[in-house]
């Protein structure tokens, strides 16, 4: 069974830091890409990066919103995802959900329809 869990998130006052974690299991995550997402109450479900492990390199597409202040790192051998999250603010509340599709991430990186595994969401409120 192809399956992604997502942890650590929580409470965490403005301008603070959380790292979620996406672990796979059933398959490799270097066989595919790998997105972050997050939807808030009555939004859309918006892409918040997308990391590609082809090749041994990682290149990673950003939503604007989160550049600068996100970051992503793999560790290969436990077949997990991070997503370092510094100076997160309110409008970063939001429930985080990993994907993975087949293929890179490429220009539609961000388009939900395109991914095949979803994880079930991890709660990020950020609130003083």
């Amino acid at each position: 069974q192809l399956q992604l869990v997502e942890s650590g998130g929580g409470l965490v006052q403005p301008g603070g830091s959380l790292r979620l974690s996406c672990i796979a299991s059933g398959f490799r995550l270097g066989d595919y890409a790998i997105g972050w997402f997050r939807q808030a109450p009555g939004n859309e479900r918006e892409g918040v990066s997308c990391v590609n492990r082809r090749s041994m390199s990682d290149n990673v597409y950003w939503g604007h919103s989160v550049t600068g202040r996100f970051t992503n790192t793999v560790d290969a051998a436990k077949n997990t995802v991070y997503l370092q999250m510094n100076n997160l603010n309110p409008e970063d509340s939001a429930v985080y959900y990993c994907a993975a599709k087949s293929g890179v991430c490429g220009s539609t990186w961000s388009k939900n329809a395109e991914y095949e595994i979803w994880g079930q969401g991890t709660q990020v409120t950020v609130s003083r």
